[in-house]
């Protein structure tokens, strides 16, 4: 008897990893546009092998995409944020009628706020205002009782914090949140992993791709690193550098990221006069220079008058002032806010 032979048919070749199949050519073309910031299988990608690859994460279609037209409903499974249509406009970021409840107390009440690309947005107001409410609103960390959050100009559902790296946001935190464990080199290598495009088996069986993009992802994070000044500090630990320095490892693993839209909140605690004025330099330099839209939370009123291009003003979870620096300064409703209202 002959033994049977397996003829490479369709139904003999290997599913790509996941389940899921190769994106049709439309799709694509979609995707190629955003290729540099988030890696997809794209027909600008053909070496790319159908299995062991992982993607680079959701991205949001371009409203001009003539297989995905401006209005339509698009996602992704899986709970990937979804755009429920576009709105009239291009903005970085925008939050509109924002309200965030919690138990019996209103930490936002119908908070708009829109950053437009590449500029620098100032989010003030006292302690307790609701500024870090409104960032983890923007970062999926805090699901709004009402409102909508958009980006780049389609309304975003479902939005959670693993998506924030596709969507080409960065964040840092308060406190540093910095991996005491590894050096400083590897903390910023976790922001550049988004850019990694070898999926584990390739790294698993040392394949000279994983080699290649490794180097390349060390030689990203060492630039990052060199431009904030900290290079020589690349093989130290976090827990053995001044607070100074572990400020500027938590903004660097940011920046490897590569972000579009950046959320710095409170960068500049813990800094003194000549950090302060490097960080704002950076900043400024973000904006301008590369395009990147900041959101901006922070207490010293000397940065935020220097850097940003509109502030918004918070108090008691409602905004009280919206405008350019000079505006700001001279409302009368944030003079109250901060000095208190005169008495007699």
């Amino acid at each position: 008897m002959k033994a049977r032979s397996h003829s490479p048919h369709k139904e003999h070749q290997p599913r790509p990893r996941f389940g899921a199949a190769r994106p049709t050519e439309s799709v694509r073309r979609a995707q190629c546009a955003s290729c540099a910031r988030a890696p997809r299988w794209c027909a600008s990608h053909p070496e790319d092998p159908p299995w062991g690859v992982r993607p680079g994460g959701p991205l949001p279609p371009s409203p001009s995409s003539p297989d995905r037209p401006t209005g339509s409903p698009t996602g992704s499974p899986g709970g990937s944020p979804a755009a429920t249509g576009a709105v009239t406009g291009s903005t970085a970021l925008a939050l509109r009628g924002v309200t965030v409840t919690f138990g019996g107390v209103k930490a936002l009440t119908g908070v708009d706020l829109a950053v437009a690309p590449g500029t620098v947005h100032g989010v003030i107001g006292p302690n307790g205002a609701g500024k870090t409410t409104l960032f983890n609103v923007a970062c999926g960390f805090v699901v709004p009782d009402e409102g909508t959050i958009e980006r780049r100009g389609e309304r975003l559902t479902r939005l959670r914090p693993h998506d924030l790296a596709g969507l080409g946001t960065a964040r840092t935190l308060q406190g540093l949140g910095l991996f005491d464990r590894v050096t400083v080199l590897e903390n910023v290598l976790v922001g550049a992993d988004r850019h990694a495009r070898s999926g584990f088996l390739t790294a698993l069986l040392g394949l000279p791709r994983a080699a290649r993009e490794d180097r390349a992802l060390r030689e990203r994070a060492m630039a990052v690193l060199d431009r904030l000044g900290i290079a020589s500090y690349a093989a130290r630990y976090p827990g053995s550098l001044p607070y100074p320095v572990r400020k500027r490892v938590a903004l660097a693993r940011a920046l490897a990221a590569e972000p579009d839209l950046l959320l710095l909140d409170e960068p500049a605690s813990g800094l003194g006069a000549d950090d302060m004025t490097e960080l704002g330099d950076l900043v400024q330099s973000l904006a301008a220079e590369q395009g990147v839209s900041v959101l901006l939370v922070e207490h010293h009123m000397d940065l935020v008058m220097r850097v940003c291009d509109e502030i918004t003003v918070l108090d008691f979870g409602r905004r009280i002032a919206s405008g350019t620096p000079a505006q700001v300064r001279d409302d009368p409703a944030v003079l109250a806010a901060y000095l208190g209202e005169q008495v007699g």
